[in-house]
């Protein structure tokens, strides 16, 4: 659906020569502007804030005047939230603390509070405040998940010899494992979660193990303690006394998971025997490796900055889970919780520190528009699957899922190699790579690419692949990540349409997994890539009376392969040299292909339609003859993978779409290509 148009405020500190400046940026969510930002002085004075630590309502106050000091911000920030209010949007603030000055995250910024009215900020749900963290690490959030596939693993550490540890000279008392397991299960709610609680369960390395089964949220019950200026954590080792653990070496490993968590919550403990409307005993010292997990990478990090009360976390956790299930809002759900426990002396305890621009997790439902599991056109795609009357189109997202985004490359060459364009160009691999031919030459950006590829194989199966791959070719990794992948996963997307029993796919990839997945299940198929004029002809590897059967399938690289690197199209250049070629000579697509291209559903898998593949390939079918023919077509279901970080309105895309196939029907399906094809699966077994 549409998002709503919200103002976006960003507040960042700095620390110059034994002062703080203050930077404003505004912004509309809807407004292709970008309005200068603002700076100015303030007053923020550490040692006359933390005297007034025990009086919330004064210190919010000053907080604020002192923050603010600078009239000509103060009237900005006013005046924006002003119109915010008028026009019924929301605000998203987020507060970036520069590395000048660290000991400002010591500072309650979720106290600010009006010096006029005397309101709060951040208990109101329509002012999502969030402690925003900019990260080094290039690689973005993780593919959107669907929500229904949300898991949790919950982790309660309670050593056998705690009572052994006394920092600040008190001992610390075990926990009330079964009172926390309890409230961590209910907080989550609907969520699934795996405990780890059992004596001798809760190691480090435990830990870190259960998180590569690919778990979203962490939710952490453990003693934690200030040694040294350092935040460290008493968890077990495998026989069940105290391990203790530095809070860096913790971030330090979630960061080289392979899939890190979205959500990392470091929920606040309560003693065994404890009185359930009593006090945590850490006095928030976990909080403080929230900045160091977000700047990791970690998307969100909730922890409580003192000793919060057992009712509050109570109160808060499961308003805030319920609340995150809806959109992903993390800062929203945040906003609501606290709104809930505004009342009591301890509701500015929570804090969320988060690497997210937009606040938001992007957990999605998978499905149709305005379809889901019911969608009446099932049995109309399930029909011309089975009279062979479909004909899949792979896209990068197939072969991405591998890898790693191909945006994740280019993130890294723009920084790497000092791409000059700004904006989402940055992005986007063929202006990347275009600028690397110009800026070097052609073999340069191929020879990255590949490397790249070879990187993100490794980095995501590297652990599992056969030591005899270390001197393997590309093409070899990443048909063996393949062959693990569909022996793990019953409805692994090439292997699904491998079982389909048709006779022609398309795709994108430069790779053999389709190929692959088609001989694991029995069949003989043949591989053609399409020629480019720049490019010698790929030799004619099939008799001349060969026709594409279920036996034996065609499976046609419409942009390369990567057995001849040079083949693949990578840059803009080579995108639109193969638009020109197909639209002077479309005969050199084979006639089965263009026929199929015509006469059948069209099945695309793993697209996005801001990327380069999609748009090129629909206009190079736009160029073909029998676009009558299509046009009759009952049906062409489409699946586009949703975009991280981005916002998509199906309605708009599906007219997109319809625009392009001139009155075509057309169906989106909301989700993953893994998504899609389980819920085929499904109504093909019905």
């Amino acid at each position: 659906m549409a998002s709503p148009v919200e103002i976006e405020i960003e507040i960042v500190l700095h620390a110059q020569q034994k002062r703080y400046n203050v930077d404003l940026r505004f912004d509309r969510s809807d407004s292709e502007a970008t309005p200068s930002p603002i700076g100015g002085e303030t007053k923020l004075d550490l040692e006359k804030l933390r005297a007034l630590s025990e009086d919330r309502f004064g210190y919010g106050k000053t907080l604020y005047e002192d923050v603010f000091a600078d009239p000509n911000i103060r009237n900005r920030f006013e005046n924006h939230c002003k119109a915010a209010d008028s026009e019924d949007m929301p605000v998203r603030a987020r507060l970036l603390i520069d590395d000048s000055a660290p000991e400002l995250h010591t500072l309650c910024w979720e106290s600010l509070r009006d010096p006029k009215s005397g309101d709060l900020l951040v208990t109101r749900e329509r002012f999502r405040f969030s402690r925003f963290l900019s990260t080094d690490d290039w690689r973005p959030v993780r593919p959107p998940r669907a929500r229904d596939e949300l898991r949790a693993l919950v982790v309660i550490a309670n050593p056998s010899n705690i009572t052994d540890y006394q920092p600040g000279g008190r001992p610390l008392a075990p926990l009330d494992v079964a009172g926390e397991k309890k409230r961590a299960t209910e907080s989550l709610g609907k969520i699934p979660s795996f405990v780890l609680s059992d004596p001798g369960s809760a190691s480090f390395n435990g830990i870190i193990g259960k998180l590569r089964e690919g778990y979203d949220i962490l939710y952490l019950v453990c003693h934690g303690a200030l040694i040294d200026g350092e935040p460290r954590l008493c968890l077990e080792d495998q026989t069940g006394v105290a391990a203790i653990v530095p809070g860096s070496e913790l971030v330090t490993r979630l960061s080289e998971l392979k899939q890190r968590p979205r959500l990392v919550v470091f929920a606040s403990c309560q003693s065994a025997g404890g009185d359930v409307d009593g006090e945590s005993t850490d006095g928030g010292v976990l909080a403080a490796i929230g900045p160091r997990m977000a700047q990791a990478g970690i998307p969100a990090v909730i922890a409580m900055q003192g000793n919060v009360s057992m009712r509050t976390v109570g109160t808060f956790m499961p308003i805030f889970f319920r609340e995150l299930q809806k959109d992903g809002a993390v800062d929203r759900a945040v906003a609501a919780a606290r709104g809930a426990v505004r009342d009591w002396d301890d509701w500015w305890m929570p804090v969320l520190f988060t690497c997210l621009k937009h606040g938001r997790l992007s957990w999605y439902t998978p499905g149709f528009t305005g379809g889901g599991s019911d969608f009446e056109r099932w049995h109309a795609l399930v029909n011309n699957i089975q009279k062979k009357r479909c004909t899949p189109i792979i896209g990068s997202g197939m072969l991405e899922s591998f890898i790693g985004p191909f945006r994740d490359i280019a993130r890294k060459w723009a920084i790497d190699f000092n791409y000059p364009m700004a904006g989402n160009e940055r992005e986007q691999l063929p202006m990347v790579a275009q600028y690397l031919a110009v800026a070097q030459d052609p073999p340069f950006a191929r020879d990255k690419f590949c490397e790249a590829l070879r990187t993100g194989v490794m980095h995501h199966y590297g652990s599992d692949l056969p030591d005899k791959t270390n001197g393997a070719s590309l093409q070899e990794l990443i048909s063996q990540a393949g062959k693990i992948r569909r022996t793990a996963e019953a409805a692994e997307p090439h292997k699904v349409l491998a079982g389909l029993g048709l006779s022609i796919f398309l795709t994108t990839n430069p790779d053999n997994l389709l190929a692959d997945a088609l001989i694991e299940a029995g069949k003989k198929p043949h591989v053609m890539l399409c020629p480019r004029s720049d490019q010698p002809e790929e030799p004619a590897k099939e008799s001349p009376d060969y026709r594409p059967s279920v036996e034996e399938p065609l499976v046609y690289h419409l942009f390369g392969h990567l057995r001849d690197p040079e083949s693949v199209v990578l840059t803009q250049d080579d995108y639109f040299d193969y638009l020109i070629d197909i639209t002077r000579n479309n005969e050199v697509i084979p006639p089965s292909v263009r026929a199929h291209l015509v006469d059948t559903a069209l099945l695309f898998l793993g697209f996005q339609m801001s990327d380069w593949d999609f748009r090129v390939f629909f206009r190079s079918i736009m160029s073909q003859e029998g676009r009558r023919r299509r046009n009759r077509l009952s049906h062409v279901a489409v699946q586009i993978d949703p975009e991280q970080e981005r916002l998509i309105d199906p309605k708009r895309a599906r007219d997109f779409l319809e625009r392009y196939f001139s009155g075509t029907e057309i169906d989106i399906f909301w989700g993953s290509a893994e998504d899609f094809l389980r819920e085929l699966l499904v109504q093909m077994q019905k």
